[in-house]
């Protein structure tokens, strides 16, 4: 651990929370127990029956570092309660800011393991490996640390949002973004895609590490989850076939910067010959080599559909 007259790196730590206080105790112990870092906790509840407001609130009488935004609102999702906090919160006295699901386990050196990584090599945005683990007791190592393609940007995340940490930098574009943009954004279904997208279109350096600080809890009301196994198959297949995957392909170049860039105008605008190109563009544009095949079926099977 860094010496007490060391600095310590500050962090503002979003944490989104939806009828989460099952899990939240083990989470936000998690995250205060985080060593060599100063952090303060930003917490957002969509509109809740199980008690989560009341339970922040409560939180917050005795914990200084906890600052709760006004209840009351319905997001919908995740993504658009993560988007509210990066429009709304001031990260001015912040050096990073990293993303928080409810019902993880964050190991004690995930964020100082992320913002010393950052500095090393130069990062504007990180992200890495994760364990995901089940309540039977059952765990996995996912990895996320394929080497970055020059396109992957545009159609998947660099990893779940909760081991996303930005520097302040990046956080103020994005805000800056968000707030001029707040009817297209609406529309993004990814809060962790757009992020990692952002920062590749508008030359911020990212890096996937090969490491995990966290434990990726698996559970029944996981909004999107660990995607692995049969049923994370399906789900994906009925995204890919129903035009979902591409749309918000076409939607987050957008409000990324990316809407005239060549290769993306080549395919948005749909068509056979677009697609059965984008599939020949597959190397460039999925981390693992396996889901390039995926991604190549799936540009192909949306050619003989006839995706717009």
């Amino acid at each position: 651990m860094p010496l007490s007259n060391q600095h310590l790196p500050s962090v503002a730590v979003c944490l989104a929370a939806f009828n989460g206080v099952r899990y939240l105790q083990q989470q936000v112990d998690s995250i205060f127990d985080q060593e060599g870092v100063d952090i303060t906790l930003f917490v957002s509840v969509d509109r809740s029956t199980d008690g989560t407001e009341e339970w922040f609130s409560k939180l917050q009488v005795n914990n200084a570092r906890v600052v709760l935004l006004p209840f009351g609102e319905s997001f919908g999702g995740a993504s658009q309660n993560f988007f509210r906090m990066l429009r709304e919160i001031d990260f001015t006295a912040f050096e990073y800011v990293a993303y928080a699901d409810q019902d993880d386990i964050w190991l004690p050196g995930k964020l100082v393991r992320a913002t010393e990584r950052m500095v090393q090599t130069g990062s504007d945005g990180y992200s890495s490996d994760i364990v995901a683990f089940w309540e039977s007791g059952r765990s996995t190592y996912i990895k996320k640390s394929y080497p970055q393609r020059p396109l992957d940007y545009l159609f998947e995340s660099a990893g779940p949002g909760c081991v996303f940490v930005i520097c302040q930098k990046l956080a103020l574009e994005i805000q800056i973004r968000l707030r001029e943009n707040q009817q297209m954004s609406m529309l993004v279904g990814l809060h962790d895609w757009f992020t990692y997208a952002f920062a590749r279109a508008n030359g911020y350096r990212w890096l996937i590490d090969d490491y995990s600080g966290l434990m990726y809890r698996q559970h029944d009301q996981n909004q999107v989850g660990v995607n692995a196994g049969w049923v994370a198959f399906v789900w994906r297949a009925q995204r890919v076939l129903n035009g979902w995957g591409l749309n918000q392909s076409r939607l987050i170049a957008s409000l990324a910067g990316q809407a005239d860039h060549p290769f993306v105008r080549r395919w948005s605008a749909g068509g056979r010959r677009a697609l059965l190109r984008l599939a020949c563009e597959a190397p460039h544009c999925r981390r693992k080599p396996l889901d390039r095949v995926w991604f190549a079926v799936s540009c192909l099977a949306l050619a003989v559909i006839g995706w717009k």
